[in-house]
């Protein structure tokens, strides 16, 4: 990722919105991907004039005169822009269309950027591009992906959001409790997180009270932009191992069709090795029908413990009802939004980068068609990638417990580390732990009382 990707440059204008309906109908959504990745790539400058009497100015902060009843008008008009959609009503999508499109801005406050990355799934939506937009968006993403620029936001998220560290944190401390006495470990890491985890938890091993035990580290990659940086990720892990003095070995798995094509084989798990297998933010990336064969390979694999970590969204189970599916989308979207906006100062290139991030993600729940992605797309190593179909925490234990997984409950000391990490970050974050005996859940990231974050830890 390029930062000055991300920056406008001249004066900010959509013109994918002019257009008679004809036209709508026959546009490709190309030219607007192109347009909300590549315009304006300088100085984050906001809009600082109301098109209409309905729009808001970024400039002054103050709302001009607001029609839609409200100073939250983008979802309003967007929750009633998809009812038009599913109800097919084409004058009805056109209106709301022109209409967001005049309000919309990807460097104005809050509800300005939720109304421009929802605007462009809705148009693909509406004239069936998502596709093409979102292989555009990707494409143009990779092409400015560089180690540098991915971990300076990294490192910049994390220093402002426990959001990714969270789950590290309790990752970790799940990890090297059932690892624990163990001589040779074997970390199975399916997380497309450039391997930001991992650095704490040499360390600890490096400071246990007996032998330093030899950590095997296997990357499955499934993302085309970690795959690009992959090669220098893994020589800095390497140095580092050598730094903390702990015997390490490094391997790195691409080019799978689906993670369920995984065996024990083929990751190199040997018989006198602990095994622990980490998911973070990986199992929403399966294909919806094939995520119980990769939680029954995982059994295959005969781990000391699985961790899970994901978002808490459900864009699964109303995949087929486009509206409920937009409502829950917008909901999950809002919440992360807000806390980017209250996380980083208004200039900051790193949270424009993040919310980049979004707007492919939006699109490929809201636009593309999961039925039709094989045969589509013709290239099976994105597959995974494009799902991006969440679940709810309660969800995914539903599903790890049909195969035959039981509960981890966390530690104390655990749950002290996590509390200890989120008072390090603003006021807001907050953490929900099982109730009584219930462990199924395991604990929850919550962003001003709602749940955004689910992390747990399993064994067979």
């Amino acid at each position: 990722m390029d930062i000055t990707l991300f920056s406008p440059k001249g004066t900010h204008s959509h013109h994918f919105f002019s257009l008679s309906n004809q036209q709508l109908q026959q546009s490709n959504g190309d030219q607007i991907a192109l347009d909300m990745q590549t315009n304006n790539n300088n100085n984050i400058q906001p809009q600082n004039s109301c098109h209409t009497s309905t729009s808001r100015s970024s400039d002054s902060g103050e709302p001009c005169a607001d029609t839609t009843g409200g100073n939250k008008w983008a979802s309003k008009l967007l929750k009633e822009c998809a009812r038009a959609i599913s109800d097919k009503d084409s004058s009805k999508i056109h209106h709301l269309l022109w209409m967001l499109n005049e309000l919309a801005s990807p460097y104005g406050d809050c509800d300005q950027k939720l109304a421009s990355y929802f605007l462009q799934a809705l148009f693909c939506k509406a004239t069936e591009s998502g596709q093409r937009c979102y292989k555009t968006l990707t494409s143009v993403a990779e092409k400015s992906h560089s180690f540098d620029s991915a971990r300076k936001l990294i490192l910049k998220f994390q220093e402002v959001s426990p959001w990714t560290t969270f789950g590290h944190v309790a990752s970790n401390g799940a990890i090297l409790e059932a690892l624990d006495g163990e001589t040779k470990l074997h970390i199975i890491d399916m997380s497309n997180t450039l391997c930001t985890q991992w650095p704490t938890l040499l360390e600890a091993l490096a400071t246990r009270n007996d032998e330093t035990p030899h950590l095997k580290l296997t990357v499955v990659v499934t993302v085309s932009l970690v795959r690009l940086v992959m090669k220098e990720i893994g020589q800095r892990m390497e140095k580092f191992a050598r730094l903390m003095g702990v015997p390490f070995e490094f391997k790195v798995i691409t080019g799978l069709n689906r993670l369920v094509e995984l065996t024990k084989e083929t990751l190199g798990v040997k018989e006198d090795e602990a095994v622990a297998v980490n998911c973070i933010g990986a199992l929403r990336r399966v294909a919806v029908e094939e995520r119980g064969a990769v939680i029954q390979m995982f059994q295959s694999l005969k781990p000391k413990v699985v961790t899970i970590v994901e978002e808490e969204a459900d864009l699964t189970s109303s995949r087929y009802d486009f509206v409920k599916c937009f409502e829950e989308c917008l909901r999950f979207y809002t919440l992360y939004f807000e806390m980017l906006e209250e996380s980083f100062v208004p200039t900051s290139n790193e949270r424009l980068m993040l919310e980049r991030e979004c707007s492919r993600d939006i699109v490929r729940v809201l636009a593309c068609d999961d039925d039709n992605n094989s045969s589509n797309n013709g290239n099976g190593d994105r597959e995974e990638e494009e799902c991006e179909r969440r679940e709810r925490g309660s969800q995914w234990a539903e599903k790890l417990k049909e195969a035959a997984f039981s509960p981890v409950g966390f530690s104390d000391d655990v749950v002290d580390d996590v509390k200890a990490l989120l008072k390090r970050y603003r006021a807001g974050w907050g953490l929900v732990l099982p109730q009584g005996d219930d462990n199924t859940s395991g604990i929850y990231l919550t962003w001003k009382e709602e749940p955004v974050v689910w992390a747990s830890a399993w064994k067979p």
